[in-house]
């Protein structure tokens, strides 16, 4: 499994609500990322500024450039377009990061 990480930017005011709608995140997205080979996936969030950073793990061959076509995914984008920063088509920008250290 590869692990990734990236950084993405909620508008600080938000934050309650970022966590509310993850909360209540709908089960059709879930079984996409899944289905994507996507896996132990977690947002973490810096109050202070409202940065956020993303973990995930994805498998060999993993789909997860395909995301952006399912109308699922669009649907997400959209309903959290309002809170966070996107880009022209909603997708929230994100800025991959580079492995630094690891402790195994």
């Amino acid at each position: 499994m590869e692990q990734i990480a990236f950084r993405m930017q909620l508008d600080p005011a938000q934050a309650a609500e970022y966590e509310r709608r993850h909360d209540e995140i709908w089960p059709e997205l879930v079984a996409a990322l899944k289905d994507a080979g996507i896996s132990d996936y977690s947002i973490f969030l810096d109050l202070s500024d409202g940065s956020l950073f993303a973990v995930l793990r994805r498998r060999p061959g993993h789909a997860m450039d395909a995301l952006p076509e399912q109308a699922v995914m669009r649907r997400w984008w959209q309903a959290m377009a309002d809170i966070m920063r996107t880009n022209p088509d909603a997708s929230p920008t994100a800025s991959p990061l580079r492995r630094v250290f690891h402790l195994p």
